[in-house]
């Protein structure tokens, strides 16, 4: 979120990476330019500090020049079901450092959203199909971009058994669900945003109290630039049959610090 979840990803990252040997890293990147959307060059930014793959969301092409950026950089995954012939592609399978296939798709879901996105169940069963965990792939990782969280674990459901993970992004506020689902599928409502929790989901919190108090703007939002913290989720798997057997949540730095895995 901003400069200050870029910033903070920069500096933690690489230290993650060596400290508990991540294999693949995804870093969901929509709002890391000015909180709207993602450049080119902060995507660039994003992969220098360590991360694999980039994911975008309902704010995809906010940044004009990710329209060329993504058609460039194979490594940037938008939604699956955002518009039909939009630049890019929702999902693509990965070789990680040792040499194992990982499956990354997103969705977007749609109670709640301001757009009426094309249905994400029969989306990703497409995708799924085509690339078993323990078949295709050795791992497969389902983003699931939306508002409401029934309709994430909705989604964690009926990918249960067919993913390695579900987790959940759009919303900036981690939960506290993370579970491995009866068919071997690790979930997490919301990962959370790498940001400044001293903020109305990542902006500079007068502007939005404001509106909220008064049903009136004045000024644009802005991102809020305190100390930020790396959100997300570690999983671990098993490479045969493409199964979660541990998910972690992270909180590194900032406010909301804790153990990682």
């Amino acid at each position: 979120m901003g400069r200050a979840g870029r910033a903070a990803v920069a500096e933690t990252l690489p230290r993650l990476r060596v400290e508990w040997r991540l294999d693949f890293v995804v870093v969901n990147g929509e709002n890391a330019s000015g909180g709207m959307g993602l450049t080119g060059a902060h995507a660039r930014g994003l992969f220098e500090a360590g991360a694999d793959c980039v994911t975008l969301g309902d704010h995809a092409f906010d940044q004009k020049d990710m329209l060329q950026a993504i058609g460039n950089d194979p490594r940037i995954i938008r939604p699956l079901n955002f518009a039909k012939g939009a630049p890019g592609r929702g999902h693509r399978v990965f070789t990680d450092g040792r040499g194992r296939k990982v499956l990354v798709a997103q969705v977007l879901g749609q109670v709640f959203m301001k757009r009426p996105f094309d249905d994400p169940f029969s989306t990703i069963d497409e995708v799924l199909r085509a690339h078993p965990p323990g078949g295709a792939v050795q791992a497969a990782i389902v983003e699931i971009h939306c508002e409401a969280t029934s309709e994430k674990m909705a989604v964690g459901h009926f990918c249960d058994g067919r993913a390695s993970l579900v987790v959940g992004t759009h919303t900036h506020i981690p939960t506290a669900d993370a579970q491995i689902l009866p068919g071997g599928t690790a979930f997490l409502g919301d990962a959370g945003m790498c940001g400044d929790y001293l903020s109305v989901i990542g902006m500079e919190k007068t502007e939005p109290m404001r509106r909220f108090v008064t049903g009136m703007g004045k000024e644009r939002f802005t991102p809020a630039l305190g100390p930020a913290t790396v959100s997300g989720v570690y999983i671990e798997t098993d490479d045969k049959t493409g199964k979660a057997i541990k998910i972690s949540m992270v909180r590194q730095g900032g406010r909301l610090e804790q153990s990682g895995p």
